[in-house]
């Protein structure tokens, strides 16, 4: 039985993906506190700190397949302390005293810092590699409905006609500047730790920036200007994008699920042989992966308080917050992945019904088309004049139920300006869809 979702046999593929439960794994955190002694031992053995021969005999005992992580999980209970079981099994491990010398110089969270970096590193490629997919995904409808006409909605009602592609081109671009942020944030975020006991390096004396330097090297991490044991906003700022990405799956679902309704019917997700609705009505054609995606960005967005909170920390070192960080870094990242995943999914497979789209546009009998007679008649009587008469013609329309073509055709104002064709004309909502299919293509060829 497994007491959170991600890790459960039944839900976990709803609320994470195998790359990213691998990557976070309790194997690969070790692996990952590993490489960072590893790296370590070999940095200060070509400084000359440590003997050679022990950087390469805690270099042999480097693989997290060699520890048992049971006996390594009562030894952190009896300790109450997550590195100090692993360096004694390290040591136990080495050949002679050569044991004496692992993790010399660093402290504990040097080693966890550096080590969920190694981590996060791996997680974000992952990321990024699945934004790329849904900018890919989302490409595509920009192009290929460009200039189909759809109901543009503003509060919820119909407002004017958009087209398709302008929507896709929307999030299209809202996409492409988490791509951008990510890319800002790499550099920012991708730093390894390595101060000591309070950050100083008192234990390496004049060789710590040295080894420091030679460390994240070999890690391939950036190097830190200071200390930044107390400093989360690395952290923070990783969740805020994990957020903001989610967000966006979030509103992109959503926006299908409405479109999705069955008085709608604009568009809809993948529904493939097998899939089901309903265990009583078999005529549902639920968009359960919609839903999915909607539910994942909440959770992901809950956690940026939490990451805030680890902002403030006290003096030197405050475990408050790395346990907090604990709870929430590889839960948020896993969760973002899946609902990236999922919308992945949707868009590449997504039912786009174009000829309902057409027929909605005449639901409300051309009173959507009120602002292009209103700016015909604008330049004739000006704006305010031509709102009013506009205005008493769509309320008559609305209430007789009738259509604003007739209502207009009523009107003496209206008819002493316009003729039949060119109200005809004005009342085409594909001809006033503006400069949406311009706006996508641009957006495409971006």
């Amino acid at each position: 039985m497994s007491a959170y979702v991600i890790d459960s046999e039944l839900f976990r593929d709803q609320f994470s993906t195998p790359e990213m439960r691998e990557i976070f794994s309790d194997r690969r955190t070790v692996q990952a506190w590993l490489d960072v002694e590893v790296a370590l031992a070999e940095a200060e053995a070509e400084l000359g700190i440590i003997p050679d021969a022990a950087a390469e005999a805690i270099k042999d005992v480097g693989d997290a397949e060699m520890y048992d992580l049971a006996e390594m999980k009562l030894e952190m209970d009896r300790t109450s302390h997550p590195i100090v079981p692993l360096v004694r099994a390290i040591g136990a491990k080495c050949d002679g005293d050569y044991g004496e010398y692992v993790h010399w110089g660093a402290t504990t969270q040097d080693i966890t810092d550096t080590g969920i970096m190694l981590q996060i590193r791996d997680a974000e490629a992952v990321i990024t590699s699945r934004l790329e997919a849904l900018a890919d995904a989302l490409l595509d409808h920009v192009v290929t409905h460009a200039a189909t006409a759809m109901p543009g909605r503003t509060h919820g009602q119909h407002a004017q006609p958009i087209t398709f592609g302008y929507k896709a081109a929307v999030w299209l671009d809202e996409v492409r500047r988490h791509q951008t942020r990510m890319d800002e944030m790499r550099p920012r975020l991708l730093v390894g730790q390595f101060g000591g006991a309070v950050g100083t390096l008192a234990a390496l004396g004049d060789q710590g920036l040295a080894v420091r330097e030679k460390l994240m090297q070999k890690l391939e991490l950036g190097e830190p200007q200071i200390t930044w044991h107390t400093a989360r906003d690395r952290v923070a700022e990783l969740i805020s994008n994990m957020a903001m990405i989610a967000g966006t799956c979030g509103k992109i679902a959503h926006e299908v699920y409405v479109m999705q309704k069955t008085e709608v019917q604009e568009v809809e997700e993948p529904f493939p042989d097998g899939k089901v609705g309903s265990s009583t009505m078999p005529h549902k054609r639920n968009p359960a992966i919609c839903e999915g995606i909607i539910a994942l960005s909440r959770t992901v967005r809950s956690s940026l308080p939490l990451a805030f909170e680890t902002l403030v920390a006290e003096h030197e070192r405050d475990k408050v917050g790395l346990q907090t960080e604990r709870e929430f870094i590889a839960r948020t990242i896993a969760q973002t992945d899946a609902a990236l995943a999922k919308t992945v999914v949707v868009v590449e497979g997504l039912d786009v019904r174009s000829e309902n789209m057409r027929k909605n546009l005449d639901i409300t009998k051309g009173l959507t088309l009120s602002e292009a007679v209103m700016m015909a008649l604008g330049d004739k009587l000006g704006r305010q004049q031509a709102h009013e008469i506009l205005y008493r013609s769509c309320m008559i329309a609305f209430k007789e139920d009738t259509t604003m073509r007739d209502a207009l055709m009523h009107s003496l104002e209206v008819r002493e300006i316009l003729s039949e064709e060119e109200i005809d004309a004005l009342l085409d909502p594909e001809a006033y869809t503006g400069l949406a299919a311009r706006m996508a293509r641009q957006i495409a060829e971006e």
